[in-house]
């Protein structure tokens, strides 16, 4: 196969983010192709000390949200540090940042003062709440945002509190939103004005949540927590097997009747108040008791190998440690090995845009933190002179 094409080959992209959701962004950026420069604060990004999961000291979440960029520690609230800055941002495409509304006016790296270093600079802020609003000024992590946007009511069982999708969810969907923002924004014609991207986690939460949100606009009926049940479909839920769980979705184009056969209950599809997908909504309960008992006489692997042939769409419910033995995830390159300047290499999960017929680009780890400057601001057209008097200065967190 060839290399993946890289579209953004020869942009640059200047990343002032941390944890998650602006990460994940400049990383898919980096994927498709961009030099991206990550700057972090002399006492780092926040997202290094987020474990467990640990690379000799640093949280596996960093290195799993900022493959193939550069790295430059720098004191944005030195007069040298934010010179500095504006001088790469003055050589760069785009800005990303991801700091409370009007902090970056204050460390004189806003927008108006960027674009008149780049005048066709792609300015792309994300923040919890927005750069408007009551809230604009809040700051927020995923957990909040999963909480204030409603997800977190949506997940568990009616008899559970509240809980909270595991991964990062809003982060790591608030960094695709952003990264789409940044693509779109790219495509405006040089010379035209490009507005400043305001991407926020809230936002992006609630259009996460675009189904369940639009039904209750609909109809003013707030959703049940229904555990792995879709509330829209029946079945379309996980079932206890004899060795596990597996996820059956079995409520439409003949599938439900094709289901009752292989379970060996034909006169289950026709059953008052189960013959249709809206009737074993409303009777769920009774649908789920009933079915869980057929499931419980065989294990996944045989559920699986019998609804598959009868294509009733199914999943085994996995663990990680399945999920590294699923034959899709060996055989089509879905993670990647990202090698390490010591020799070693960190498997992450690969760039999820994938182009037919390719393989995966050369990926490069997460920049360490407090490294040789010297590398990165030749690469902006900074002399050794003026590299040396920018150290003296200790804008680079004491590299000397």
């Amino acid at each position: 196969m060839a290399p993946a094409p890289r579209p953004l080959e020869g942009k640059t992209v200047i990343d002032f983010t941390q944890i998650g959701a602006g990460p994940t962004c400049t990383m898919i950026l980096a994927d498709l192709g961009a030099r991206v420069v990550k700057i972090e604060p002399p006492e780092g990004d926040i997202g290094r000390t987020l474990g467990p999961g640990w690379i000799d000291g640093v949280a596996a979440l960093f290195h799993g949200f900022n493959r193939n960029k550069q790295g430059l520690t720098l004191d944005l609230k030195s007069e040298v540090g934010q010179e500095v800055a504006l001088r790469l941002i003055a050589d760069a495409d785009v800005v990303v940042e991801s700091m409370r509304p009007g902090v970056m006016d204050r460390l004189g790296l806003g927008e108006t003062t960027c674009k008149a270093a780049q005048p066709d600079l792609v300015y792309c802020s994300v923040s919890a709440y927005g750069q408007t609003g009551p809230y604009s000024r809040r700051a927020g992590v995923d957990g909040i945002m999963q909480a204030d946007s409603g997800l977190m009511s949506l997940i568990g069982f009616p008899e559970t509190g509240p809980a909270k999708v595991q991964t990062p969810i809003v982060d790591v969907f608030t960094g695709y939103v952003a990264a789409c923002g940044v693509l779109a924004s790219l495509m405006i014609r040089q010379g035209d004005e490009r507005p400043q991207l305001d991407i926020s986690l809230f936002r992006s939460a609630i259009a996460l949540q675009q189904a369940a949100i639009t039904s209750y606009l609909v109809d003013g009926e707030e959703p049940r927590k229904q555990g792995s049940a879709a509330p829209y479909s029946a079945p379309n839920e996980a079932f206890p097997t004899a060795d596990g769980w597996i996820m059956v979705a079995a409520y439409n184009g003949g599938r439900w009747e094709r289901l009752c056969d292989v379970l060996g209950c034909p006169e289950l599809a026709a059953a008052p108040g189960l013959a249709t997908s809206g009737e074993r909504v409303a009777n769920r309960q009774h649908m789920v008791a009933v079915l869980t008992e057929y499931f419980s006489r065989r294990t996944n692997a045989e559920w699986f190998e019998l609804l598959s042939e009868a294509d009733i769409l199914c999943a085994p419910v996995s663990t990680y440690g399945d999920l590294l033995r699923h034959p899709q995830v060996v055989q089509a390159d879905l993670l990647a090995q990202v090698p390490r300047s010591n020799g070693d290499t960190i498997m992450t999960p690969g760039p999820a845009i994938k182009f037919h017929g390719t393989e995966q680009p050369r990926m490069t780890a997460a920049p360490p933190r407090s490294g040789d400057p010297r590398e990165v601001l030749r690469q902006f057209g900074f002399s050794d002179e003026e590299i040396d008097a920018a150290i003296a200065s200790r804008c680079f967190g004491g590299v000397q």
